[in-house]
């Protein structure tokens, strides 16, 4: 499936075999009421689904503007939203018939929950993860190995997401028995539709959720990007609807520096991780390394709907900085003891940027994708450079 100019299968023909037989038995099972109910059941009672959406009332008071929603993903069971595609994708694996998972991973709470679900269902699971992540997100690797995954080092170019993803690929088309447990709504289709399915169910509680507070759908949605799939899982029940829709990516240290991770902001479109999407490339069209201080933003591409979108003009992408983002994640913290990940803290500082241009009976709902204990030592390293 294309998403416009965007999207599209840039893979070997021996991986397009794999991957057709993916999207036909996934594009079975989405209609399957059994198989739905089956990924419900989960979600509702080994999650913890639905989520909350927190009234963010001290926050409120302190940007002055516009009324602040928390849509908790970071109470979820492993502490993000990312357990919501796992569930999804390791049951479609199972009726596929595969027996081994593999995953990708920057912050590792795409790890932690591909692991904790594998383990859940008995199935071999191993994870891709860089060297440069592996330091930042050591807690995570910890729980990974505790559950029963085997970690694969990535040391080639940066040790960071974009080369786990390029490893896991290569595994993945060279190993029949694997099946690819991609974390974002990245890569050759179908996985950019696999991951929205299993991650839509958070705009689907956020709009009941609202309407039942308020009585009226927000006015506004905003998530944090790296690949897209929180972000993509929040609105996309809001596309159709008159919301304002906001996707922040990774500013760095300021994007007139080079050294940020906003794939909008570079704005040349290219061939990355089996999609045509845009992407961190130099004027000779090779890909450039990404940077941001959080892990699961440093991706030098994004999705490839995000991509449509952005090029529609549907959803309005901006960036923020790394200060701007610690700033936010200790702000949050102190305001409402909720400790963030450092990728949702783009968010939370973005909003602190447009409160203001709404009304006081205005209503801004934040994808609060996961939860930041696992960044706590990055912060504490930041807090002494």
């Amino acid at each position: 499936m294309n998403y416009g100019i965007f999207g599209g299968q840039y893979v070997p023909q021996q991986l397009k075999e794999k991957l057709g037989s993916i999207a036909q038995k996934f594009n079975e099972l989405k209609n399957d009421k059994k198989f739905k109910d089956e990924y419900l059941y989960y979600l509702k009672h080994f999650v913890g689904r639905p989520s909350p959406l927190y009234f963010a009332e001290r926050l409120t008071k302190y940007l002055d503007g516009a009324k602040i929603y928390l849509k908790r993903e970071d109470l979820n069971h492993t502490g993000s939203h990312k357990i919501n595609n796992a569930i999804g994708q390791v049951l479609l694996a199972k009726k596929l018939g595969y027996n081994h998972i593999i995953a990708e991973t920057g912050a590792g709470q795409h790890g932690v929950a591909t692991a904790t679900v594998c383990a859940l269902f008995n199935i071999r699971c191993t994870v891709f993860m860089g060297i440069e992540d592996i330091k930042r997100q050591r807690v995570n690797v910890e729980k990974m190995k505790i559950l029963g995954a085997e970690i694969k080092e990535v040391t080639s170019g940066e040790g960071t997401l974009k080369e786990a993803v390029d490893e896991a690929f290569e595994y993945f088309t060279k190993n029949k028995d694997s099946y690819y447990l991609i974390g974002s709504a990245v890569g050759p289709y179908p996985y950019p539709e696999i991951v929205k399915y299993f991650q839509k169910i958070i705009g689907e509680e956020t709009k009941t959720q609202i309407r039942k507070m308020e009585g009226k759908l927000p006015n506004a949605v905003i998530a944090c990007i790296g690949g897209g799939s929180n972000s993509i899982g929040m609105f996309t029940p809001f596309i159709k609807e008159k919301v304002d829709i906001y996707g922040v990516e990774g500013a760095g240290l300021g994007l007139q520096t080079g050294q940020h991770a906003s794939a909008i902001y570079n704005n040349t479109i290219g061939i990355l991780h089996g999609m045509k999407t845009y992407t961190m490339q130099d004027e000779k069209g090779n890909i450039k390394d990404a940077y941001s201080i959080s892990a699961g933003l440093d991706y030098p591409g994004i999705g490839p709907e995000h991509a449509f979108y952005h090029l529609k003009k549907r959803i309005k992408y901006d960036s923020i900085t790394d200060k701007e983002a610690v700033n936010a994640f200790k702000l949050l913290t102190n305001l409402e003891g909720i400790i963030p990940a450092l990728e949702s803290s783009y968010a939370v500082a973005y909003s602190m940027k447009i409160a203001k241009n709404y009304n006081k009976e205005d209503i801004i709902v934040i994808c609060l994708s996961g939860r930041g204990d696992k960044d706590l030592d990055n912060i504490m390293n930041y807090n002494n450079m």
